[in-house]
């Protein structure tokens, strides 16, 4: 009797090193985009704020603006570039707060187990039954549109997941020969999550963590375009997107441009922690 043979996914047939070449490849396109968010607004002969009022609405290639000018004169290739940069700052310091929160969060809460496990994970159950943007647009709202309250409320709403995946991979952890070893010599329990349970972790948290930052980016976008995130002059790709939505019949290229921008960033992240996220697994090497 023949045997049933279940396709491979696309994924599974890659080698692992294959995978780790696809993963710096990404991580390439990201870093040419970090260095194009730093370096590019200070090598422009424009600022971001600079009214160049006899350019207004000028096309893409025309008056030395390379992607054209938006409704008061600003060059679009310098507000891309800062609005990317900002972007992006959100989205890593977002991220390294959800992290932070979620290790120790799943952490503890993973090594304890029993009832403090349980009470800690159904908290976590309870604030996921919460409608958090709600909670960040009346935040936004009550205290104040500033680059900081914006990562730190976004942040603060990440962590959930990241929570819960440490809590898994502490439990597989806790119980391995390593750990043991460290309660037969008398290490504390708040020594060996530190020193043993935490640093054997880090590969699936980087790998999520990656995939953390572009939702932290939409979510700053969304907050933007209904007018609660980076406020004039500066700006995010999501104000930038919002602008151009309004002046799209106008000057299409205020809306193509930053679009662009943030497909490419989303999608190199994505697909980089994709990539970790196989290549980390144990399963897959």
């Amino acid at each position: 009797m023949s045997e049933l043979i279940v396709p491979a996914s696309e994924a599974e047939r890659i080698p692992g090193g294959a995978r780790r070449r696809i993963a710096m490849v990404y991580a390439g396109v990201l870093l040419l985009l970090v260095g194009l968010a730093v370096v590019g607004p200070i090598l422009s002969p424009f600022s971001y704020d600079y009214l160049d009022k006899l350019a207004v609405w000028s096309p893409p290639g025309t008056a030395g603006h390379w992607l054209g000018t938006d409704f008061l004169g600003r060059d679009v290739l310098v507000r891309t570039l800062v609005g990317l940069r900002i972007s992006l700052a959100i989205g890593v310091l977002a991220t390294v707060v959800a992290v932070a929160i979620g290790i120790a969060w799943g952490a503890v809460a993973g090594y304890a187990g029993g009832w403090v496990d349980e009470g800690m994970m159904r908290i976590v159950d309870g604030l996921y039954s919460l409608p958090f943007m709600f909670l960040v647009i009346l935040l936004m709202a009550a205290l104040g549109n500033s680059v900081v309250l914006i990562f730190l409320a976004i942040g603060a709403v990440e962590w959930l997941t990241i929570a819960r995946i440490v809590r898994a991979q502490t439990l597989s952890l806790r119980e391995a020969a390593f750990v043991e070893s460290a309660r037969v010599t008398g290490l504390s329990p708040g020594s060996i999550i530190c020193r043993h349970i935490i640093p054997n972790l880090l590969g699936p948290v980087v790998a999520y963590a990656t995939l953390t930052v572009p939702s932290v980016i939409l979510s700053e976008s969304f907050l933007s375009f209904l007018g609660l995130g980076i406020q004039e002059p500066l700006a995010s790709l999501g104000t930038l997107i919002a602008r151009g939505a309004q002046d799209a019949e106008i000057a299409p290229w205020l809306l193509l441009c930053p679009t662009a921008v943030m497909v490419v960033t989303l999608l190199a992240f994505t697909l980089l922690g994709e990539s970790l996220r196989a290549a980390l697994d144990p399963r897959e090497r």
